[in-house]
């Protein structure tokens, strides 16, 4: 009873810790308590000035508890303070699942005046395309989705938008690997159990890529890392996450944890229990001072200027959008300082010059196996109907969320050698 009630208290304290998100990591105030400044930090937006009449509304399948909503609701707010938006520009719908409630909201914004639409989930796509060929004049836009360019690519005013995550899963993934290396110098574990533990929602995709960056940064510095992985079949569910960190913690003898499903389930499992966790859309220092190590996530306030500009101006914008380190679209938290081992901000600092200058490919084809071979080929579903057609490996690397070229949603949905899948029978 005591653990229900303590996990309850620490869920409550990391969701303030997560309301504050990357805006605080660059604070000096930070410093004192043991995080650096964001690694990666939210680029400054400049002020904007649109058209009196302008109006953008979002969509979001959950509300702020949810740490991937709360990321999209956060990066809008942020741009409407920048450009002086008032509550009557920016409309905000949460809750909205993936049914007809989201194409009925879509067509509410659109008829109040919106010149965008803008939708959160994958789901929600359907929903968006049957808004979007109702309304002409107005663009929808949907984050994770496939079909702009493919099944819907004569609706003009159909866009889809992602990010390079992979790109900061992978320094989170040096944070981690780092970790484990301490923990074996110290004599806390061995070589071979440097055992990671990661709560997935969905055995699609876009976690599978997450998840893939992250194993492979983590093992670039620490090359006796595996990994195990929980799904939950669910991408918000606080108690199924926080009892498959602790089973990873438990049962499968994980001496690290991350995520990538949006509640605070995981970190706060790990909290309880004292295991190092990298988070996944906001830091959570202040509620896991001893345990939370660096948080990874996509800033959304880049594609929202991007797309209010666009309009706003009169100008067509891609059917497809992906931004990286480069447009400052994936941001890092800072690091625990308490928590990081050694070197963690130089060794993270290095792998970002080498993204930003193009030297480093995180899915490099002679960095992983599958079945013991490396891949020279791999048809992907680039398309979106969930049959591999088009060969995505060029140049030694697996070529992830190329807009310009496939998609920008991830398309990496490969089970390499080292990682683990517990159960991909959500639940088992």
């Amino acid at each position: 009873m005591f653990k229900k009630v303590l996990s309850v208290l620490l869920a409550a304290v990391m969701l303030t810790a997560l309301c504050l998100g990357f805006a605080s990591c660059g604070d000096d105030t930070a410093d004192a308590k043991g995080e650096s400044e964001a690694l990666l930090p939210i680029p400054k937006i400049e002020s904007y000035k649109t058209a009196d009449d302008f109006k953008i509304g979002l969509i979001c399948l959950h509300d702020e508890n949810s740490t991937y909503d709360a990321n999209f609701i956060n990066a809008l707010k942020r741009v409407k303070e920048a450009y002086g938006l008032t509550d009557d520009q920016v409309l905000i719908a949460t809750g909205i699942g993936e049914d007809n409630n989201c194409y009925e909201k879509a067509a509410e914004f659109a008829n109040k005046g919106c010149k965008i639409v803008f939708a959160d989930s994958f789901g929600h796509e359907t929903f968006m395309a049957q808004a979007a060929k109702e309304f002409p004049n107005v663009q929808f836009c949907h984050a994770t989705g496939t079909s702009s360019l493919y099944a819907n690519k004569d609706v003009a005013n159909l866009h889809n938008a992602f990010a390079a995550i992979y790109e900061g899963r992978y320094c989170a993934g040096i944070a981690a690997g780092l970790k484990l290396n301490e923990m074996i110098k110290e004599g806390k574990i061995k070589e071979e159990e440097a055992v990671i533990g990661y709560v997935g929602a969905f055995t699609y995709a876009e976690v599978i890529s997450g998840m893939t960056s992250f194993y492979l940064g983590a093992r670039s510095v620490c090359p006796s890392a595996t990994m195990k992985v929980r799904f939950t079949g669910s991408w918000y569910d606080q108690s199924k996450e926080q009892e498959a960190a602790q089973s990873l913690i438990t049962t499968d003898k994980c001496v690290l944890i991350s995520q990538h499903a949006d509640s605070l389930g995981a970190p706060t499992a790990c909290e309880l229990a004292g295991v190092p966790n990298v988070s996944y859309n906001g830091s959570t220092y202040s509620a896991g001072k001893t345990t939370f190590l660096i948080s990874s996530a996509i800033n959304w306030s880049v594609y929202f200027e991007y797309i209010i500009k666009s309009v706003n101006e009169g100008k067509t914008f891609d059917k497809d959008w992906c931004g990286g380190v480069n447009e400052g679209s994936v941001v890092l938290s800072g690091i625990n300082l308490d928590a990081c081992a050694d070197g963690t901000k130089e060794a993270i600092d290095t792998a970002i010059a080498a993204f930003k200058a193009g030297t480093l490919h995180v899915f490099d084809t002679s960095k992983f196996t599958v079945n013991g071979s490396t891949l020279t080929e791999y048809k992907a579903d680039v398309d979106g109907d969930f049959t591999g057609e088009t060969n995505v490996i060029h140049d030694g690397y697996f070529d992830e969320s190329n807009a310009s070229q496939f998609r920008s949603a991830p398309y990496f949905d490969i089970n390499i050698d080292g990682v683990t899948y517990i159960n991909v029978n959500y639940g088992d």
